[in-house]
């Protein structure tokens, strides 16, 4: 059986040696009943980290950024967030289907927009034919862009005009841990900014599945109760949450060689002629990029061919994500198989 370097995602990775003994040891009871002691104890552990008075395990990312909308908002009102974002374009039109509110689309530059930006946006009290403007989201790192990493100085003014118009705020912290490794900023000090923060632990952190969501304690109590109507309340679901403690107790500083293998990546790809990136956007473990004179079917089934999984990115570009599961030789291989297909 071929064997290939798996670029596609940091979704992709598999639970470590270390991190199955824990699954297997797992303490475990009916999470319905909140008696599942690791389950207990990952939320608390994880709410600690992020600053917050609670949180709650969640089966996805999906999930976790569609309850928080859904406790945030009520039928007929409007999220800001950038035009790119996570739960605009990726969560199979969920805001409208699961809790009747609609976009409203910002475009950024390389995934940010400012307060400036969003000031237009925000529709009048008094304008009760329009959609109410209910809550701003904000992706850190920024998928669709490539990775990048929302400032925190940006965060703080955007904060400061939802206070203004009395707005929430939500994290899609799907890789809020990148960001903090990258940039030195504490995720609590990201976190704060928010009033609900929903988090995975199944990307670059390694767990096989789950995300974390965190908030008040009032609001944990109505997302335990949404979890549950989204058919998300689990029983025995230690097995798999000690998998996201594991990963949060042991896994997140080791994300700055993922961001140090996409720069040995990003170096490969930026000389050769024939393909295009944005090396302003290579911040963190995504990197987005195209071929001058080849089609995306093409390059795909090209690098394939050598033994390198890409996928699709935006229209017409590839993408490659390094995670936990890419050694820095296997790097150095994916480096060697794009001069091969593209340096000709």
């Amino acid at each position: 059986m071929k064997q290939f370097i798996d670029l596609r995602s940091d979704t992709i990775t598999k639970p470590t040696e270390a991190m199955r003994k824990v699954m297997y040891e797992a303490e475990v009871g009916d999470d319905v009943y909140k008696e599942d002691p690791t389950a207990n104890e990952l939320e608390r552990y994880a709410a600690e980290l992020l600053g917050k008075e609670a949180a709650l395990y969640v089966t996805s990312g999906v999930m976790g950024n569609q309850i928080c909308l859904n406790v945030l908002t009520q039928p007929g009102d409007e999220v800001i967030c950038e035009k790119d974002a996570h739960i605009f374009q990726y969560e199979s039109g969920s805001p409208a289907w699961l809790s009747g509110i609609q976009m409203g689309l910002v475009e950024g530059v390389r995934g940010v927009f400012t307060a400036e930006q969003i000031k237009p946006y925000i529709r009048p009290a008094s304008a009760y034919y329009m959609a109410r403007t209910k809550v701003i989201e904000i992706e850190n790192t920024h998928n669709r862009a490539g990775g990048t990493i929302n400032p925190i100085e940006n965060i703080k003014a955007i904060n400061a005009l939802a206070k203004e118009n009395s707005l929430y705020m939500h994290l899609d912290g799907a890789r809020i841990w990148n960001a903090s490794v990258a940039s030195g900023v504490e995720v609590k000090e990201y976190a704060k900014y928010f009033d609900s923060v929903s988090c995975c632990l199944s990307k670059g952190l390694g767990a096989p599945i789950g995300s974390i969501i965190a908030g008040s304690k009032d609001f944990i109590k109505q997302a335990f109760r949404v979890r549950k109507a989204l058919g998300g309340g689990m029983r025995q679901v230690g097995i798999i949450a000690s998998a996201g403690l594991y990963a949060l107790k042991n896994n997140i500083s080791r994300l700055s060689e993922d961001h140090e293998k996409a720069k040995m990546l990003a170096a490969t790809i930026n000389k050769l002629e024939s393909l295009e990136i944005d090396m302003e956007r290579v911040q963190t473990n995504i990197l987005i990029f195209k071929a001058k004179n080849m089609s995306l079917e093409d390059a795909l089934a090209r690098t394939k061919e050598k033994g390198l999984l890409l996928s699709e990115g935006t229209v017409g570009s590839m993408r490659a994500v390094i995670h936990m599961d890419v050694s820095f030789e296997q790097t150095e291989k994916a480096c060697k198989i794009l001069e091969e297909v593209f340096g000709k």
